[in-house]
């Protein structure tokens, strides 16, 4: 629904509303309200971080020593008092604000507090993890930038953009993975972005620069002379064996392995440097993806549907076998198969290899993004793209370094998060939503917005519909 800038009064006119009618209503006391909202702030902060940290700490795959159990609870503990003092700043700084001021403004009510509030809390946070934190942050706030926007009618939805996103992203990604741009720098700067391991997984080492051109397995490769031997002397008998279906099995891989062999004896372009043929290369990424993305896609269906399995076991295969069940696994598939075949296409073609190559073939394999759009996932990429561009850049000293940039755009992100919550959450992510509502002990959905519907942004009844939209409700929870 469109909304207007200025329905009753100006954006820019105060309001007398006080803290208790606003803030906090369910108590008369600012210190108890920043108490109560910092107690129950700090246990779920920690239920969500000792959850975090252990399953990463399980997910290493060995015994863990005294070290990491250490440095996993220090790390629960300090990432804690990070969450939960983003909490308590907001409550102190919404009511120390309207003291000093005797009123609200459309800064006040949330934006400028929840600023200076994560302006302290960041810092309590381990430097590793802020960028992380930051993309994370500012991952939604585009998200709800674009939605503000659209409800003012400023812009519209474009068909497939999230697909133009990711594709031009991974292009720029890919681009710097084959030219070897992520190994550059001294010190912290050569330690390689998680994003190019993912993406080393997906289209595969030998378009890394720096690899070995060639394989062993590929020089030592040759087509070997085929022989049929009618007395069934060979190594494959042709004789039928007592059992039928161990016969028939034999028969499938007999077959399998001649098919494979066959494609690997197809041609490779000299430039290639990846092992066997361009189509067996293409292939087997392509097959390996599928694999992989099926088995990601069961595995979560199974995980959140663990109750109905044991239920309904019926019901639950036809959850399994669904058409949507391949979308991830198509995706994947042919995101690594179009990759690798332009790339083999345009070394073919200009009969050398490129990083700019890469560019194109990015640009190509984004298509297969229509198989599984998701807007959190391009604006990931898009932003990781942006990290990883703008640390190069200060890395070449085509950009200066901005000290304290990421700090500064974490908390500016969460600023706009927090303004959306209270004036106009319709346009804020639902699942963010629901994380503050369960952080803050369902506050965030009690807090009156009333006194602010003069601005004509109906945040009421906004917030009334993204109560319903999240299945959450008015109640505030106590430790």
């Amino acid at each position: 629904m469109s909304q207007t800038f200025s329905k009753f009064i100006p954006v820019t006119a105060p309001i007398s509303t006080s803290c208790v009618d606003y803030v906090h209503p369910w108590t008369d006391s600012c210190l108890q309200a920043t108490c109560g909202l910092y107690l129950y702030c700090m246990f779920d902060s920690f239920r969500v971080y000792g959850t975090v940290y252990v399953l990463t700490l399980l997910m290493k795959g060995k015994i863990p020593s005294k070290e990491d159990i250490k440095k996993t609870i220090l790390g629960i503990i300090q990432s804690t008092a990070f969450l939960s003092g983003t909490g308590f700043g907001y409550s102190l700084f919404l009511c120390l604000l309207r003291k000093l001021l005797g009123h609200f403004n459309i800064l006040t009510v949330s934006a400028v507090p929840v600023f200076l509030s994560s302006v302290f809390s960041i810092l309590i946070e381990r430097p590793s993890r802020r960028t992380l934190l930051c993309l994370y942050v500012s991952n939604v706030a585009t998200e709800t930038l674009w939605n503000m926007a659209r409800s003012r009618n400023l812009v519209r939805n474009v068909k497939y953009g999230d697909v133009a996103l990711f594709s031009v992203s991974m292009a720029v990604l890919s681009y710097f993975y084959k030219g070897g741009f992520h190994k550059c720098g001294d010190g912290d700067g050569r330690r390689e972005d998680s994003m190019f391991r993912v993406l080393r997984f997906v289209v595969g080492p030998y378009e890394e620069k720096g690899h070995m051109t060639r394989s062993s397995q590929a020089g030592n490769f040759y087509r070997q002379p085929t022989r049929n031997n009618p007395n069934g002397s060979g190594r494959w008998r042709t004789s039928k064996p007592k059992n039928t279906v161990l016969y028939v099995i034999h028969l499938m891989l007999r077959m399998y392995k001649k098919i494979v062999y066959r494609i690997k004896c197809c041609d490779r372009h000299n430039s290639c440097p990846h092992p066997f043929s361009c189509l067996y290369y293409t292939i087997q990424g392509a097959g390996k993806m599928f694999s992989v993305g099926l088995a990601i896609q069961i595995s979560l269906k199974l995980v959140l549907n663990m109750k109905r399995a044991f239920n309904s076991p019926s019901s639950f295969r036809t959850l399994i076998f669904r058409k949507e069940t391949l979308n991830l696994a198509a995706f994947l598939g042919a995101y690594s198969g179009l990759f690798r075949a332009t790339l083999c296409i345009l070394r073919r073609i200009t009969g050398k290899d490129s990083p700019v190559h890469a560019l194109p073939a990015g640009l190509l394999a984004g298509i297969a993004f229509q198989r599984y759009p998701d807007s959190t996932v391009s604006l990931y990429v898009l932003w990781k793209m942006a990290q990883i561009s703008y640390n190069l850049g200060i890395e070449k000293g085509y950009v200066p370094k901005v000290p304290g940039f990421t700090e500064f755009l974490y908390c500016l992100s969460t600023a706009i998060l927090f303004h959306a919550a209270i004036i106009e959450p319709d346009n804020l992510r639902p699942s963010y939503f629901k994380f503050l509502h369960s952080n803050s002990g369902g506050r965030i959905a009690c807090m009156p917005r009333v006194s602010f519907d003069v601005w004509g942004f109906n945040s009421s009844q906004s917030l009334e519909r993204t109560l319903m939209k999240t299945k959450t409700k008015k109640y505030v929870f106590w430790p």
